[in-house]
């Protein structure tokens, strides 16, 4: 399935025209953490488009690439708890729905294929003779021991704007929890940049723990925002500190607010040049009120990264140490997605989401287009809406074939590819939704919940008390991150009209 890939340089130009350009929202994280600031203008988003229904007689090809982000679901929660709807150009559906842990099994093989595939389909809740079919991957899991060594630069924006509670305090916090999940032996480096950039910390291995607390206490903001400068110098102390056969990576801790210095589709470029070094680059976010997201999730998937919006102490928790190894350790790059379904079978169907993440169906065999990572213990998730003929699928046929194309963490850009098969076949369908896995009636609530909030004209009559009920029948008892999704539903559904 071909659809037009936004550029960069296209979404700047649509935001310089103003289109892009969101009202911002502020946020108390954690019950009271600090005070948010007063609401400004100036929050930028980028609108991918909502994928429609194909006819797989025309076209029997979904093409995309794996995404492990998690920033525009946190950025929901953000505006939701704040009482605010989300922007609906900020709903990537994707994002929402590879939040959760679906409790998924990993394969089997520890020297065998990184991931397992998981499919499995029912009928859909939310749409009138249409299915949803769920294809999953799960990551290889790694325990902490196991890792690789670890090179890590932190460059830290300590600019005027990041000067707001739950910015670089944030920021702060989260790097002295990170310590406590790093092994003696990594290392940590630390550049900030503003009016200029400076090197705050050399890569300083983790057993030093005085050397790196004393850094980080002597953050403070303020000056303007030079992107290009501390990106450079992140990348040359990175480059400096080459663990051989270990984890190389920059982490950029930012608002987003690039406003002096190499911007716009050069830096991404730059950026392209660093990962075919070897060097990625995971972004995470902070504070709202001038937040890029645009830019941020960019710099993210064309670093080799992940994209994660921090807003409160528990998902610094969360990310920075809970989810540490899956952060830092990839397990597969490259990650390619393509399911054929069968025009046989299958009237119409489309894929949910993932609009960011389109690949031409030709391209899915080329190994020298660039996709996503997968990292220890991560999951994928992506549902596709189909219609059946005669709202059934016959005994022995094969509603579809997904395949999944990826390359091995150190290969290189020209390096070939593996490819793995799965037949979704009869034995996959579900008679009624509540026969099926609790994975899939959750991710089915999150999928439509992100569809009411972006304004999909695929939501026929928007049903919160629908969502919320099959969320609260398939949520895994004890999860906490499930609960609060069952609460963020309960608080949109009292926002009031213009869902």
């Amino acid at each position: 399935m071909r659809r037009q890939l936004w550029t960069l340089s296209l979404l700047l130009l649509a935001a310089c025209s103003g289109d892009l350009a969101m009202e911002g929202a502020a946020y108390e994280p954690g019950g009271g953490e600090y005070q948010p600031p007063a609401p400004q203008a100036g929050e930028t988003y980028a609108h991918y488009g909502v994928n429609d229904f194909t006819d797989p007689a025309e076209d029997d090809l979904i093409t995309f690439g794996a995404d492990v982000d998690t920033g525009s679901y946190t950025l929901m929660r953000s505006d939701v708890m704040a009482g605010r709807r989300p922007v609906p150009a900020g709903v990537r559906v994707e994002e929402y729905l590879n939040y959760f842990d679906y409790g998924l099994e990993p394969p089997r093989d520890p020297d065998g294929v990184p991931f397992a595939v998981h499919t499995e389909a029912a009928p859909s809740p939310f749409g009138e003779d249409l299915h949803l079919l769920r294809v999953a991957l799960k990551g290889r899991e790694v325990a902490a021991e196991d890792r690789p060594p670890v090179n890590l630069v932190f460059l830290v924006d300590v600019s005027g704007s990041m000067s707001s509670a739950g910015k670089l305090d944030l920021v702060t916090y989260g790097l002295q929890r990170l310590i406590t999940a790093l092994r003696p032996d990594d290392t940590l480096g630390i550049v900030v940049y503003a009016g200029a950039d400076g090197v705050v910390l050399e890569p300083t291995p983790v057993r030093e723990r005085g050397v790196i607390l004393a850094a980080l206490q002597g953050l403070q903001a303020g000056g303007s925002t030079n992107g290009e400068a501390g990106i450079r110098t992140a990348y040359d102390l990175a480059q400096g500190a080459w663990r051989e056969g270990g984890i190389n990576r920059v982490i950029l801790c930012s608002d987003g607010d690039f406003n002096v210095g190499l911007t716009g589709q050069a830096l991404i470029d730059f950026i392209d040049s660093q990962r075919e070094r070897g060097l990625s680059l995971s972004v995470f976010g902070f504070g709202r009120g001038n937040y890029n997201d645009r830019d941020m999730e960019q710099m993210a998937d064309h670093g080799n990264g992940n994209y994660a919006f921090i807003d409160g102490r528990a998902e610094a928790d969360r990310v920075m140490v809970e989810g540490l190894g899956g952060v830092l350790h990839t397990i597969a790059k490259d990650v390619k997605i393509q399911v054929q379904v069968d025009p046989a079978h299958v009237v119409r169907y489309r894929l949910i989401g993932y609009e960011n993440r389109d690949i031409a169906d030709e391209d899915f065999r080329d190994d020298a287009v660039d996709s996503g990572e997968i990292g220890a213990g991560h999951s994928v998730t992506a549902l596709i809406e189909l219609e059946l003929r005669d709202g059934e699928l016959p005994e022995g046929a094969a509603l579809a074939r997904v395949r999944v194309r990826y390359k091995a963490p150190d290969a290189g850009a020209q390096d070939a590819a593996e490819e793995i098969a799965h037949t979704v076949g009869a034995d996959a369908l579900r008679g009624e939704m509540p026969e099926a896995s609790p994975a899939l009636r959750f991710a089915a609530a999150v999928a439509e919940f992100a569809e009411i909030l972006r304004e999909s004209p695929h939501v026929g009559q928007a049903d919160l008390a629908a969502v919320r009920a099959l969320a609260v029948e398939a949520a895994r008892p004890g999860d906490a991150t499930m609960a609060e999704f069952i609460e963020l539903v309960d608080r949109v559904s009292h926002l009031g009209n213009g869902i």
